[in-house]
């Protein structure tokens, strides 16, 4: 049974903690900022101690099991990362503090600039965004700039890929795009002929996800880019995936003019809980002018032959798009990418993304006689499954996701990409044993037996978690937080 909210645990008189007397002059608040009546529950240490690990012990997370979800990276990341990150050197510090009290938070920000770029193949980088979403608003706004800057008023279209991540169209909406949709061939791929015949002088820009949403390598992707770029549009490239590409592959060699990186996702900070998240955009040349401000920037200062670095906020460019956050971004965030990429260096990265690889095609493999492949081709560093075998007898994808609750894994990303019927999208990482992944693949079969042979056990799941399955619509739109007997 779910433990008692706080405040239904609540007992007049029980106290959690104790302040000491009082050893300085009291200095009286206005009478307009004082709270005479405080709602808060009353309770003993130990209580509020069980009630959170109670809740923490009947919640999922990476650090108590796999957690495929496709399209998120939700891979495990080194606590020696969330050690780093609360050094007091960087945790006590504020971002309205004097440049020259700060410079080695400056520092490690200039150093993680150059190093995405050189893994993106970039040279401009701003570490401003602090979500992926955040990040491809930000590089559509550069794009969108940069038309302007030129005088270029006609382009108002931004085409956008039929598997592109929800936010792709939803973005280039909210940049005063109009959005239209290039088809994906019979392999996963964009459609070149169709992309010829949308791309003219209207078009600003393609967005593009390569390894796409269906984990696939675009195998034109050359030409993609290059239609786009001699129609006068730029390409913009979703860096969701680029877990598949460290350290094999530059986005910019690919043809991507601007590209977001989520550092929660990819570079060590854990992804998923609601933040925090870092989106820095890299750009190319061209487009380093229209780049968010503040900029970290570095300047050689002294005597000839005593020179010495400082590191300095640049806020000296007049095209910028401007400041998309308050201060500099998530500076958590990015301690914890400098220590992930100084940690495993450009080897490691390397590693990461042939190990991801590796998994993909490992579950891909072990899986196709099971649930139906609708593109049978090698993944990159996830696989997309069809329940449609299992739909045929009644046991749906959604099923299937909640039948994996009862067998001790947390489901993969279902009903997505759209363009896949009965989706089921399977992202191990590079952080999985073969053990793990053995054992999620012994569950997927057995479901898939299950589906065949008694349909109803899979249809009624889960059976072993403290709720039963909710009616998921109704839950969200009439969330109620009370617990009652």
């Amino acid at each position: 049974m779910i433990e008692p909210l706080l405040f239904e645990l609540s007992s007049p008189g029980r106290v959690g903690c104790r302040l000491p007397d009082l050893d300085v002059p009291e200095s009286p608040l206005p009478e307009g900022l004082i709270r005479r009546e405080l709602c808060l529950p009353e309770l003993s240490e130990r209580e509020v101690v069980q009630h959170f690990t109670r809740l923490s012990q009947i919640n999922f997370g990476i650090d108590t099991g796999f957690y495929p979800l496709g399209s998120c990276t939700m891979k495990y990341n080194p606590r020696l990362h969330e050690d780093v990150a609360r050094l007091a050197g960087f945790t006590q510090i504020h971002p309205s503090q004097n440049e020259s009290t700060v410079q080695g938070a400056l520092q490690l920000m200039f150093e993680l600039q150059r190093y995405l770029a050189e893994i993106t193949g970039l040279p401009g980088v701003s570490l401003q965004p602090v979500a992926g979403a955040h990040g491809e608003l930000t590089g559509m706004l550069i794009i969108r700039a940069y038309h302007l800057e030129r005088g270029d008023e006609g382009r108002s279209i931004v085409l956008v890929p039929d598997s592109a991540h929800g936010t792709n169209p939803a973005t280039a909406v909210m940049c005063g795009y109009t959005v239209s949709s290039v088809p994906s061939d019979r392999r996963g791929n964009i459609d070149v002929r169709e992309l010829e015949k949308l791309a003219d002088e209207r078009v600003a820009g393609l967005m593009l996800t390569n390894p796409n949403t269906l984990g696939l390598f675009e195998e034109d992707v050359l030409r993609v880019s290059e239609i786009v770029h001699e129609s006068g549009g730029l390409i913009y490239c979703d860096g969701a995936n680029m877990n598949a590409l460290l350290g094999v592959a530059t986005p910019a060699e690919l043809g991507a003019d601007v590209l977001h990186l989520n550092l929660h996702k990819t570079f060590s900070t854990p992804h998923g809980g609601g933040g925090p998240g870092g989106g820095a955009t890299a750009v190319t040349r061209d487009l380093i002018p229209f780049l968010p401000v503040p900029r970290v920037a570095r300047r050689e200062t002294g005597e000839a032959g005593k020179e010495d670095t400082e590191y300095y906020l640049d806020y000296e460019w007049p095209v910028s798009i401007g400041p998309v956050a308050g201060f500099y971004g998530n500076f958590g965030v990015m301690v914890k990418a400098y220590a992930y990429l100084r940690s495993l260096g450009a080897q490691g990265l390397r590693e990461v993304s042939e190990n991801a690889v590796l998994n993909a095609n490992y579950i891909l493999h072990q899986l196709r006689d099971y649930y139906q492949l609708s593109y049978d081709r090698t993944c990159l560093h996830e696989c997309v499954f069809s329940g449609n075998t299992q739909a045929s007898l009644g046991v749906h994808t959604l099923d299937i996701a909640k039948r994996l609750i009862d067998l001790g894994f947390h489901p993969p990303t279902v009903y997505f990409p759209l363009t896949v019927d009965e989706a089921l999208m399977i992202e191990p990482t590079e952080t999985e044993s073969v053990e793990t992944l053995d054992a999620f693949i012994a569950a997927m079969r057995q479901i898939a037996w299950e589906a065949e042979t008694d349909p109803e056990l899979v249809r009624s799941a889960p059976h072993s978690t403290p709720v039963m399955r909710l009616d998921e619509v109704t839950a969200a739109r009439k969330l109620d937080l009370r617990w009652q007997r």
